[in-house]
């Protein structure tokens, strides 16, 4: 599947605030098609994991408000369903 516009700027978004050891945006949008969010732009639920140093000491609830603050407008009116699956090194 070709990477979308939001998928691509979340990337990048992503990229620059964390610097992480480990990156992957998973687009599920095709699994939830026809549900309630799936606006027909194949861009409409994500999962993204990231480890970061950034994330060392944090709490889970802190992590997930981070990364949230890093994507801007995207969660909530770009992206319909965003799981964040955010750890540390070493975890």
């Amino acid at each position: 599947m070709e990477k979308g516009p939001a998928h691509i700027e979340m990337e990048r978004l992503l990229t620059a605030a964390f610097a992480p050891t480990h990156l992957a945006v998973i687009n599920d949008s095709a699994k939830h098609h026809g549900h309630s969010g799936d606006d027909g732009s194949g861009e409409s639920h994500f999962t993204v994991e990231i480890e970061s140093a950034a994330f060392a000491g944090v709490s889970r609830l802190m992590r997930q408000r981070m990364v949230n603050k890093a994507l801007g407008d995207i969660p909530g009116t770009r992206v319909h369903a965003l799981a964040i699956k955010a750890s540390a090194p070493g975890e």
